[in-house]
């Protein structure tokens, strides 16, 4: 058996390969528990977020998993192996490594994807997919990740999707200050996301929710209104920024509603910016005159416009990954000999017993007892170096 991780990101695949792949929240745990479920397949975890999806797996051969893949999420072999990369056993601990300090990023050193990972393993606590091996891979994943975010500045410089957004904003529209936002869900991206816009102050914010409760209690932070999905359709025209990231597998705004709501603007522009994935926006609305669609991919430009600033910082970081990569495998190595150890004591033991059984029959036979010690003595030396020197002998 050998770790193996198998997945796609921002950057071996566009967004509409990512989106049919994703893997929602509700459907982590029956992903989990039909993966388990395949043959040779110890452990498994799966990482699901904008950027990527992985499955990290214990197990004998990575092939099946990909199949399952496919099946899992019915895309075609051919769409889906020219976008996905198989990490075989130390590739698979430097990676985890490199992507929970935010090293494998599209926002370099962005915080958010160590908590994606941390999810990710509740989610694989939960379905009872998580052993030995991942849950000590995924927690000495976390070490590693809070020493590089401790030791060096990766995320010192760092521009988040939020903050990508807001400059965007600040492109199309003189002064926030003027405009009215809404935003679309209550998850974490959306929570930065209304951060770094209250900042600027605009003129109202409003946050559209599945359920009015948990979009109240985002709202009361920032002194905003909140609303139901069901209410958006008829008040979308009110706003002139428009940022939505939700768990929904299906687009929440058409073309043809956004058709309505420029007409409504009496074309005034309206900016909209895509964080899901799966995307919330129907990419044909882009052909829209008047609205601005921007996607996650499209913001990579602005977030690492501040790349070079950070360059020292990923030597250093690459530095502790590798330092903790070897620690890793030690371990590995170490777990691995341990059946080989039991089957040698189980050998000399009961080798010790076949001995000892004809000592003490030669005994009660009345040989004379040194003879019968010599023997024992002589017996247990020739079997219990048998199998090593046979194999020393070998040729290499």
């Amino acid at each position: 058996m050998s770790l193996y991780t198998l997945g796609l990101n921002h950057r071996t695949a566009p967004l509409d390969v990512r989106e049919q792949i994703a893997f929602s929240p509700d459907a982590l745990g029956h992903a989990l528990r039909d993966l388990l479920a395949r043959p040779k397949v110890k452990e498994a975890a799966i990482l699901s977020t904008c950027n990527r999806t992985e499955v990290y797996v214990h197990t004998a051969e990575p092939q099946p998993v990909a199949r399952w893949l496919e099946e899992f999420h019915r895309v075609p072999a051919e769409s889906l192996s020219p976008h996905l990369y198989t990490l075989p056993r130390v590739e698979t601990v430097t990676h985890a490594f490199r992507v929970a300090s935010g090293l494998d990023s599209m926002v370099l050193g962005e915080p958010q994807i160590l908590g994606q990972m941390k999810q990710a393993v509740r989610h694989a606590e939960a379905a009872g997919s998580l052993g030995l091996v991942l849950n000590r891979l995924f927690q000495r994943t976390f070490a590693v990740a809070k020493d590089v975010r401790t030791q060096t500045d990766i995320g010192s410089a760092s521009i988040s999707m939020a903050a990508a957004a807001v400059k965007l904003a600040e492109r199309i529209f003189p002064a926030l200050s003027e405009e009215r936002l809404l935003l679309i869900g209550a998850g974490d991206m959306i929570d930065l996301t209304a951060t770094h816009f209250a900042a600027r102050n605009p003129r109202s914010i409003t946050i559209a929710n599945r359920t009015l409760e948990r979009g109240q209690e985002l709202a009361a932070r920032f002194r905003a209104e909140a609303i139901t999905l069901n209410e958006m359709p008829e008040r979308l025209h009110e706003f002139d920024i428009v940022v939505t990231c939700t768990a929904s597998t299906l687009p929440i705004l058409g073309k043809g509603l956004l058709e309505r709501v420029v007409k409504a603007r009496r074309h005034a522009p309206i900016f909209i910016v895509d964080l899901a994935v799966p995307r919330d926006v129907e990419p044909e609305a882009a052909e829209l005159d008047d609205v601005f669609l921007y996607t996650i991919d499209d913001l990579s430009g602005v977030v690492s416009a501040n790349l070079d600033a950070r360059r020292s910082a990923v030597e250093q970081a690459e530095a502790i990954i590798d330092t903790q990569v070897g620690q890793f495998m030690h371990w590995i190595k170490v777990r691995e000999t341990v059946p080989l150890i039991r089957q040698l004591r189980e050998h000399a033991e009961e080798t010790r017993r076949q001995e000892l059984d004809r000592a003490l029959k030669a005994l009660a036979r009345g040989e004379d007892p040194a003879a019968v010690l010599e023997s024992l003595s002589q017996g247990l030396t020739n079997k219990l170096l048998h199998a090593p020197t046979q194999a020393l002998k070998k040729p290499k």
